[in-house]
């Protein structure tokens, strides 16, 4: 009988797909298969040859781009070289995740079901696409999607005779035993972010502790908003980035969070514990130190402030002794819950803190090796570097919206690493922030001649920042701005920056302050109005367009005056400025960054 072995490899940027990977991961060991769940890129893709049975789980990113996790191995799939029947031992079958209101929707997936097919691959069903703007989410058409997967590979590797799907009232066994130290085993020394010795560029695994040197609001205080301008010290570490690269930090949650979470769990935060995992050969969590205080565990690496996912109720109504907080639970776990779920948790942005308040009899008997299984990692965020290397040397500058706003819950909503940042004051004492460096979607021109017209509303104006200091560190002009905000006297970030560069003739500045006058004036109105210019950088100039910002809407918004510019001042029709600026896009003419 053939080895009932299935593989299950995501690409995942915010987590839902690494979520659906592992519910799939549950799903296989109750159909008693032998699963691996892994990260495309943490996995070997010479072995994929190898591979009979594989499910492909990929969200699609921003403008159709691969997940960060996964774009190793969609190099290497596309490769030119791979001869076309290299899959053709291999079932497999591909589930996107993605958001219909973008309009490369599911791209990712599509493409990898596709090229798989091409190699040989034999697909067990048709591509799903997920789609985040369903009422119900992505599970409205994973939930079917999955009933017909088990339907197809339980009749390729049928149940050896005498067993059957292990019952969903059994609980599986963690991923992770955790053993508790004696109180009085000797201790490790020193705190767990010190500077190391230099070792490798820092990265995810390695991060580097990089002291916060300032912290500056830069939005009036009257301003509904708070921005900050905050600046690392990155001396000695072997970082090095240019204009349009991210830096990713690793944020914590604050200390009532976590008191407040064991207090709720009944832990005792100084406890310190090894972990093992439950399965012979599976690897532990690469960011956790061992032997690791409940505390570390809580602060650095459980995700408690996130929105919990159906996952998260469907295994805690395992450990519920409550009648009526089970039947909740389980309600919220089924597919005719989602609806309800989505109000309780999705709407009102609840966060998992928040939920095992509301449950407390099942909260108090949660199994502590259940916690990893139960609540994610707090992932890192991305930020567009402000500032050059050539401007600040050592220093790197980021440009942050500190994240709060209202539901229907009483108490305001906060981003997680926004928030953090914002509390910590460099005067204070030494602050360090765990951060490395990664290339950014923005490439700028090499060639010193060639024009660049940046569009940045608000905080999308970051990595111009960076670019105009690195250009004007290179002695190049041909620098054209169009920045949007509120109010000149409120939020227009490093006006006195841009002036100086305007008075020295490096720098033309538009702006649209969109709350200054009776009609509301934003970045595309600027662009209409100076037409001539932006025909004339671009058709004699060769110039590049960059866009950058906050929204779904933007790319559309500012594509509708780009074309009108094509075919005012150039003279095409609707239909050839369209396709000019698709082709401006395809020579890497016309790049954008956007983030929701």
């Amino acid at each position: 009988m053939a080895e009932r072995k299935l593989l299950v490899l995501f690409g995942s940027q915010t987590g839902t797909a690494q979520d659906t990977a592992e519910r799939i991961g549950r799903e296989a060991k109750r159909r008693h298969f032998q699963c691996r769940v892994e990260a495309l890129d943490s996995y070997d893709v010479a072995n994929l040859i190898n591979e009979l049975l594989v499910v492909f789980v990929c969200a699609t990113t921003g403008q159709g781009d691969p997940p960060d996790n996964m774009k190793m191995f969609w190099r290497f799939l596309f490769r030119k070289n791979l001869p076309p029947g290299s899959l053709c031992q291999l079932d497999y079958a591909v589930l996107g995740l993605g958001d219909s209101s973008y309009p490369k929707f599911n791209f990712v997936a599509k493409k990898l079901h596709k090229r798989v097919l091409q190699l040989g691959g034999n697909p067990l069903l048709p591509v799903a696409l997920g789609d985040d703007q369903h009422d119900l989410g992505p599970d409205a058409v994973v939930d079917p999607w999955l009933l017909a997967l088990w339907d197809k590979i339980l009749a390729l590797y049928p149940f050896a005779p005498g067993l059957e799907i292990i019952s969903p009232d059994v609980c599986l066994p963690p991923k992770y035993t955790l053993h508790y130290l004696a109180e009085d085993s000797p201790h490790p020394d020193g705190g767990l972010l010190q500077p190391t010795a230099p070792r490798a560029v820092p990265s995810e695994l390695h991060p580097f502790p990089a002291q916060m040197v300032s912290n500056q609001r830069v939005t009036a205080e009257s301003h509904f908003q708070d921005v900050r301008l905050i600046e690392f010290d990155v001396t000695g570490s072997g970082i090095t980035f240019s204009a349009g690269d991210v830096v990713m930090i690793q944020p914590q949650n604050c200390p009532e969070d976590v008191q407040q979470f064991c207090q709720l769990l009944r832990l005792d935060p100084d406890r310190r514990f090894v972990l093992k995992p439950t399965e012979p050969g599976a690897s532990l969590p690469a960011l956790l130190p061992q032997p690791c205080t409940i505390r570390h565990l809580v602060t650095h690496y459980l995700d408690i402030s996130c929105v919990p996912r159906r996952s998260f109720f469907e295994l805690l109504s395992y450990f519920s002794t409550n009648e009526l907080e089970r039947e909740k639970l389980q309600e919220f776990s089924s597919a005719q819950g989602q609806e309800e779920l989505y109000s309780y948790c999705n709407r009102p942005r609840r966060t998992t803190l928040e939920a095992l308040w509301d449950f407390p009899h099942t909260t108090c008997a949660i199994p502590p090796e259940y916690l990893l299984d139960l609540i994610p990692r707090i992932r890192p965020r991305a930020f567009s570097i402000a500032s050059s290397m050539l401007a600040h040397p050592d220093r790197i500058q980021i440009l942050m919206a500190v994240v709060r706003y209202k539901t229907r819950l009483s108490k305001p909503r906060r981003g997680l690493c926004s928030t953090w940042l914002a509390s910590l004051n460099p005067e204070q004492g030494d602050v360090r922030v765990p951060l490395w460096v990664k290339k950014g979607g923005l490439k700028f021109p090499a060639a010193p001649d060639t024009p660049v017209i940046m569009i940045g509303p608000g905080t999308g104006v970051a990595p111009f920042r960076a670019a105009i200091q690195e250009r004007v560190a290179q002695g190049r002009r041909g620098n054209c701005l169009f920045f949007g905000c509120r109010q000149k006297s409120k939020d227009f970030y490093c006006q006195a920056e841009w002036e100086e560069l305007v008075t020295k003739g490096f720098l033309k500045l538009f702006t649209a302050f969109s709350r200054d006058q009776e009609e509301k004036v934003y970045v595309q109105h600027r662009i209409q109005e100076n037409r001539r210019l932006v025909w004339e950088l671009l058709s004699s100039g060769s110039a590049h367009i960059y866009l950058a910002g906050n929204g779904k809407m933007m790319p559309a918004a500012v594509a509708e005056p780009l074309q009108s510019v094509l075919q005012l001042e150039g003279g095409l029709s609707p239909s050839e400025a369209e396709e000019h600026l698709a082709a401006l896009e395809r020579s890497q003419r016309f790049q954008s960054e956007t983030w929701s």
